[in-house]
């Protein structure tokens, strides 16, 4: 069987699925999320031990330390890859919710109500927790989901997989509601693009390069997450002590995913004081810092930062720092470079705050709290499927 055929046959069993899926209840849907999320506390070892297999791999093909990262699984992930779907499960339902209502002069009654998209491709790379996360989210939302993972996590994923599918049609999922590609071949990532009538909808979750290649081949409507170059602007008046530990979070704490900082800010009426007491913790941590001039001046140890370090996302332990004159330059600086992810302000200032907010064009925008909390579980949500820098239909 060729690539297009297999992938056109996964096409046909999800619709066929998806119409099954549509006849569950809540209480259903939550039973089969429940034990996935046990099975996947339940096959622990069996997954970690498959995870290794990716890792070794990686580190043959060169893969680099914040790479491997993200492929990474140990129990700690793995339980919060359960427990973000144990989340999903307790989320309201929300097929079925009428959004609004009105009535016509005429008598006409209208209800808006939220209704299952259909069928749902995920393309991604990398990360095997969106194997879990994406298929808890679809299938609460009475979607039919079908993963292609990246080659680089293939037995990752599959492990992950086959323990949540077990246990789901054990529970009552309808056959082929979840399935996963295993061909790693980039022909059937086309075939999934070009499947019109099958998929409703495809959403990547990858580097810029995997999502502008989808955009580009993709016969199915596309929702875009596209690079994280996600900013820290220090305002004058704010609280360099919390500056500082923001600031650090949101580099350090995993440097390898899309809500990281990429670029910190700093009001020059405070850089002189904020950027050696952040720049101590950052430096100790392995974090290379490249500034602009004012900022090498302040910081010696500071590599000159190049014009493509401002719109870059490095996804390591590189940070781009730049003195602003105030506030303006700030959000001139975001508009220019930043890609609509997340952004953040440290300012004790509430007019400050406020302005910021409504200016700076983003899916997130934070008043004194780290990019990194753009996420599906730390906004009660469980999980995600990705932070959408598109403007419709979808935003954050």
């Amino acid at each position: 069987m060729s690539i297009v055929s297999e992938i056109r046959t996964y096409g046909e069993k999800a619709v066929l699925a998806k119409r099954e899926l549509v006849k569950l209840s809540t209480e259903m849907k939550n039973t089969v999320l429940f034990a996935m999320a046990d099975a996947l506390a339940n096959k622990q070892s069996a997954i970690i031990e498959e995870n290794k297999k990716d890792l070794a791999a990686g580190e043959a093909r060169g893969l680099g330390k914040a790479m491997l990262d993200r492929l990474m699984l140990n129990e700690k992930r793995i339980g919060e890859m359960s427990e973000g779907v144990r989340q999903v499960a307790a989320l309201k339902d929300s097929v079925g919710e009428i959004i609004s209502e009105w009535t016509q002069p005429n008598g006409l009654r209208f209800q808006k109500v939220r209704s299952p998209i259909g069928v749902i491709g995920i393309i991604y790379e990398s990360r095997p927790n969106v194997t879990a996360d994406c298929t808890a989210l679809c299938l609460k939302s009475g979607n039919a989901v079908i993963l292609r993972g990246g080659s680089e996590a293939i037995h990752s994923n599959i492990a992950i997989f086959e323990a949540m599918e077990d246990a789901a049609t054990k529970a009552g999922l309808p056959q082929a509601a979840m399935q996963l590609v295993r061909d790693t071949d980039r022909e059937a990532v086309r075939a999934l693009l070009e499947l019109e009538g099958y998929v409703d909808l495809v959403i990547p979750r990858g580097g810029e390069g995997l999502i502008r290649k989808v955009v580009e081949y993709a016969k199915v409507p596309v929702i875009k997450q596209y690079k994280g170059v996600c900013h820290t602007y220090v305002d004058k008046s704010a609280d360099l002590k919390m500056g500082v530990e923001i600031a650090f979070n949101a580099k350090v704490q995993r440097p390898s995913v899309c809500n990281a900082m990429e670029c910190l800010l700093v009001h020059a009426a405070v850089a002189q004081e904020f950027l050696p007491l952040a720049a101590g913790p950052l430096v100790q941590a392995n974090v290379e810092i490249r500034g602009d001039a004012r900022t090498c001046e302040i910081l010696p140890s500071a590599t000159p930062a190049t014009d493509a370090d401002w719109g870059t996302e490095f996804l390591d332990y590189i940070l781009a720092v730049r003195v602003v004159k105030d506030l303006d330059q700030a959000v001139e600086h975001i508009a220019q470079y930043g890609s609509g992810h997340s952004e953040a302000i440290i300012t004790s200032d509430e007019k400050a705050a406020a302005e910021f907010l409504n200016r700076v064009d983003a899916s997130s925008v934070y008043v004194n709290a780290s990019t990194r909390f753009t996420d599906g579980g730390q906004f009660g949500m469980g999980a995600e499927i990705g932070i959408s820098t598109d403007k419709l239909h979808a935003r954050g």
